[in-house]
């Protein structure tokens, strides 16, 4: 029954995200652990109770009478805190995931759950139940020197804890009560071969929070953003870090998988991989906050791990790889999970990474541009790399591809596509230009020429009045959005401001927006969305650059409502606000830091 899906999985927004660059963690505002993949961002699963509240598996831990909860960040830190609010006292507790000593060691896997009592006396619950592998390999558990050891053929993992535990079936329960100012700590590491376990007593995970707290902090001081949105934009730089894989500088989409974009439909996808487009914009939101080692290492991912001669199918680049640069991520469907409120299918991998997608070299090589204005100056070897691919853009620019939106309904000549290799040829020539270095000018100019006329010839359409989605075609897309903020097209140009109505008027509802209508440009998939997210921050700089700040600004105020309690978006917002897709979405939060920046620059 639908009323009993909504009782047994916590809405989506109702969840908080921790974690150690390696993975990551989501958090129940009621103090459950309902997702977390262990040893990285793309293992799979131990506890995936939001994916299958019965067979995923949790670690809940809650006060063990009723309590109201409130959730919040440590200030400027991804340490999480659950409060617990009950008749004979106060309770929180604190999550967090150690930061490695050295970032490139990715054997290390800490998650703690520190309880404390702030006020009065409280009773509180603890269950550990893991899952492993998706909920498909057995395990066992045994008791090892005051630790509760969970063996599975693939991953074992540690329980300690400074109260009583009791082992029941496969899982582990503990009940204790705490008095005012007393700590009860939970801490599970990942065990075996060179990893032996260690004790976390509560001496130990005050010196691991007071460490990871400092990290935190640290980290956020290099921001340079002093504007008017300071905490929703800190918040969103402290995600897009979170979402960065020390050990390679991989970036990844989201750190979930199947999270559906409607409740009951099939677009549930695998967001744990590194989209070279979502990870280019993510190097330009954190370029423009002033994190410069982030896109430094971002770089050396695409040197390091991706041969422009490697075994991709379409093109130089792939769209995707794996967060150790892998290029093959085969997709399957979980069939023996049931999906968040019954969505199904559950897939893990993800079919789009042999897609062709023109755009990814546009966001490529204009972050290479913007890294050498702003962080250091490109390397010969990457200039050789940005050389090879515009190259190759300009002999096959004017394919048809899958486009910026991954459709599964065949290919199309579709005008972001056609944009972005615009944006790819001409920062090649700006960078060429201002560092003196070789390029095949001629060649080079001719094909930026062509792309340009191609999209004002048949990318217009005088039947809507505007730019449409694809060519000589008649359906708009909010993917245009970006032809003034990729400086295509004035801001201010007649026919960008005859789009602009017309998106506003077809696609935006009350600030937010679709990027599309299914209904008329079917894309594979059955089933409808909510408003994309990203596309509302684009709309908000498109008001902005076009010089209409009272609207741009309403428009950005109204969007920041639709966070949820800690200032975190998933990738949609559905009919009735709730937050929709895998969460949280890089997406989102690098075109929101995208939006704060500039209409806080035009604001004055």
């Amino acid at each position: 029954m639908p009323g009993e899906e909504t009782t047994r999985y916590l809405p989506v927004a109702e969840h908080g995200l921790i974690g150690d660059l390696r993975s990551a963690a989501l958090v129940g505002s009621n103090g459950t652990v309902d997702w977390y993949c262990c040893p990285r961002f793309d293992a799979p699963s131990v506890f995936a109770a939001i994916l299958d509240a019965d067979r995923g598996g949790a670690f809940e831990l809650a006060a063990d009478v009723p309590a109201r909860t409130k959730q919040f960040y440590f200030p400027d830190t991804n340490v999480l805190i659950t409060r617990f609010f009950a008749d004979d006292g106060v309770g929180e507790i604190q999550d967090f995931m150690p930061i490695g000593d050295d970032s490139r060691e990715a054997d290390r896997h800490r998650l703690i759950r520190r309880v404390v009592c702030v006020r009065g006396t409280l009773p509180f619950r603890a269950r550990v139940a893991p899952r492993f592998a998706y909920g498909t390999e057995p395990h066992t558990v045994h008791r090892q020197e005051g630790q509760a050891v969970f063996e599975s053929p693939s991953l074992s993992l540690a329980l300690t804890a400074t109260v009583p535990l009791e082992v029941t079936g496969p899982d582990v329960w503990s009940l204790f009560k705490l008095h005012e100012g007393e700590t009860a700590v939970f801490a599970l590491d990942r065990v075996g071969g060179a990893l032996a376990p260690r004790a976390c007593a509560v001496a130990e995970a005050e010196r691991q929070f007071t460490a990871t707290v400092r990290y935190w902090r640290r980290w956020l001081s290099q921001s340079r953003y002093r504007g008017r949105w300071r905490e929703m934009v800190h918040r969103s730089a402290l995600t897009l870090k979170l979402l960065t894989y020390a050990p390679t500088g991989a970036i990844i989409a989201a750190p979930t998988t199947s999270l559906p974009e409607q409740i009951g439909g099939e677009r549930n996808w695998d967001y744990r991989y590194v989209w070279v487009r979502d990870a280019a914009f993510c190097v330009y939101a954190l370029l423009r906050l002033g994190f410069t080692a982030e896109a430094e290492a971002f770089m050396g991912f695409l040197t390091e791990r991706v041969s422009l001669d490697a075994a991709a199918r379409e093109g130089p680049l792939q769209i995707m790889y794996g967060i150790d640069g892998r290029h093959d991520l085969p997709e399957r469907e979980l069939r023996h999970l049931e999906g968040y409120r019954g969505s199904s299918p559950v897939r893990v991998g993800n079919g789009a990474v042999h897609q062709l997608q023109l755009d990814i070299y546009g966001a490529l090589i204009d972050s290479l541009y913007l890294y050498d204005k702003w962080g250091q100056p490109i390397s010969s070897a990457h200039w050789d790399r940005v050389g090879e691919l515009v190259d190759w853009v300009c002999a096959h620019w004017d394919q048809p591809d899958e486009g910026i939106w991954e459709t599964r309904g065949g290919r199309r000549p579709f005008l972001y596509s056609r944009l972005m290799c615009w944006v790819a040829i001409e920062r090649a020539m700006r960078l060429a230009r201002h560092r003196g270095l070789p390029a095949d000018t001629p060649r080079w100019e001719r094909s930026r020429d062509a792309i340009y006329r191609r999209i004002m010839e048949h990318g217009w359409s005088a039947e809507r009045h505007a730019f449409v989605q694809s060519e000589d075609g008649a359906v708009l897309d909010a993917s245009v959005l970006m032809m003034p903020l990729a400086k295509f097209i004035s801001p201010t140009d007649p026919k960008w401001l005859a789009t602009l109505e017309a998106l506003g008027e077809d696609l935006v509802s009350d600030s937010l927006v679709y990027r599309y209508d299914p209904l008329a440009s079917p894309d594979g998939l059955r089933g409808e969305e909510g408003t994309f997210s990203i596309c509302s921050f684009w709309y908000v700089e498109a008001l902005t650059r076009a010089g209409r700040l009272d609207e741009a600004r309403l428009a950005f105020e109204k969007m920041l409502t639709y966070a949820n309690h800690l200032g975190l978006y998933a990738e949609e917002i559905g009919r009735t606000g709730e937050q929709r897709g895998n969460f949280p979405q890089a997406f989102t939060h690098l075109s929101l830091v995208s939006a704060a920046f500039n209409l806080d620059r035009a604001l004055g």
